[in-house]
């Protein structure tokens, strides 16, 4: 038995380093064979990351070599349509109840709307029942503050009542769009926010406040929760028409920028410029809330991009004005 055992011990020594031997051999065969995938794969990765920097490389001398004047065209066709812009609402009876409250005298109205390229297309809309949408374009951007306007004003709210226009240290009756609306039978703050032209649950009230606050325009430092101009107080009236209708917080920027647009088109077409060539993004990819934002909208905002663009071949800068 002592013997058998000998003999098994010595077998199984043997085993051990036979298989320890073949071990030894093996190893660096697996190895080699990993770290020949391994290579491989960094081979591969390292080509899609020198072809990845080649296309961006190449994208940016696209960018660079494209004329800046052809982009500015572009970019102006995008933010100021040869049809214009028209939202989903229509005037419906809203001229007829700006006339019927003091806060538009027709013929003062008509007398200052009367050339073709200022609006008179449109004047029915005073008449009321009017099919015709809210749309705004090169000819009629004067007419649409003017109408929305005298709404902004009239209109009963709780922007004006409680916000910035009456709790500042100014008399609310001092603001250009108090003190500068002419158009009316009766003195500007005689209408201020005096009838519920479009009603409003505190709800909606409290909506279009929200909604006001982050709408900027580049004639002022305000938001349109302080509506202190008449781009201002039109875009109030909007916001009021559009929550009162249901439409969406997205839709309503979408249409109080293109309405900011035609009211100020060098701003706006300069800040479609900066997000095409600083960010990549094309004008109807930018989110309209962000463009209309204090960052961008504002009048420090719109000077901060005027800056940006400065030396852009094309590029015909007035600066934003609160003139209608």
């Amino acid at each position: 038995m002592k013997i058998l055992k000998q003999i098994l011990f010595k077998k199984r020594q043997k085993l051990s380093t036979s298989i320890l031997k073949m071990l030894r051999k093996s190893i660096p065969l697996w190895l080699a064979i990993f770290l020949t995938v391994d290579s491989i794969a960094l081979g591969v990765l390292a080509d899609q990351l020198i072809m990845r920097r080649q296309v961006n490389r190449l994208q940016r001398q696209l960018l660079e070599i494209k004329n800046p004047e052809l982009l500015v065209k572009e970019v102006t066709a995008q933010v100021l349509p040869s049809g214009g812009y028209t939202t989903s609402l229509k005037w419906g009876d809203i001229g007829k109840k700006l006339v019927d409250s003091g806060a538009i005298d027709a013929d003062k109205f008509k007398q200052i709307h009367k050339s073709n390229i200022d609006g008179q297309q449109d004047l029915d809309i005073l008449d009321g029942n009017s099919n015709k949408f809210i749309a705004i374009n090169e000819n009629n951007s004067r007419l649409v503050v003017n109408l929305l306007w005298a709404l902004g004003l009239v209109n009963k709210s709780k922007v004006l009542d409680e916000g910035p226009m009456k709790s500042g240290e100014t008399d609310a009756g001092n603001f250009a769009s108090t003190a500068g609306w002419t158009l009316g039978t009766k003195p500007a703050m005689e209408l201020y926010s005096s009838q519920e032209l479009i009603p409003l649950t505190p709800e909606q009230q409290e909506l279009v406040k929200e909604i006001a606050e982050n709408v900027y325009r580049p004639c002022c430092g305000n938001s349109t929760a302080f509506p202190d101009c008449n781009h201002g107080i039109a875009a109030l009236a909007y916001i009021e028409l559009a929550v009162a209708n249901g439409l969406t917080e997205n839709q309503i920027y979408k249409d109080i920028l293109a309405m900011n647009s035609f009211w100020f088109p060098d701003t706006y077409v300069e800040m479609a410029v900066y997000f095409q060539k600083q960010q990549g993004l094309a004008w109807n990819k930018v989110d309209p809330k962000v463009a209309l934002s204090k960052d961008y909208s504002s009048a420090q905002g719109a000077a901060r991009i005027n800056q940006a663009v400065q030396g852009v071949p094309g590029i015909q800068s007035r600066g934003g004005s609160c003139g209608a």
